[in-house]
């Protein structure tokens, strides 16, 4: 059987791509080039089914959540404070798995921060 080798690419509609690029860039450190192109550095992908009803990704409209693994969940969350996004204030600890914090782009999209255990 043949199987996918990686993930190539996560794509969302925004109705200014350009801002939301420089939010995911400025915000979060995502270093993209001109065509999107991002080199992440190796570690865990995890790729889960939520049941339809959950309200884990925030806004019951929103279909899938993106995760970026983090190295320290603290600062990061406080960066994207003191820049003024809105940050959720709970974080939650899985034994075993990590912390995880969110915040929510200029978009409405909830994004899951990992910060792996």
């Amino acid at each position: 059987m043949e199987r996918v080798r990686g993930v190539g690419g996560y794509f969302v509609r925004s109705a200014d791509p350009d801002a939301l690029g420089a939010w995911y860039r400025d915000r979060l450190g995502l270093d993209i080039d001109d065509n999107g192109m991002w080199h992440p550095e190796a570690g865990a992908f995890v790729f889960a089914a939520f049941d339809a009803d959950t309200g884990y990704f925030g806004s019951r409209a929103q279909r899938t959540m993106l995760n970026f693994r983090v190295r320290d969940l603290d600062a990061m969350l406080a960066q994207l404070r003191a820049a003024g996004a809105d940050v959720a204030e709970e974080t939650q600890d899985v034994a075993g798995v990590g912390r995880f914090g969110w915040v929510t782009d200029p978009d409405g999209n909830r994004v899951e921060l990992w910060q792996s255990g």
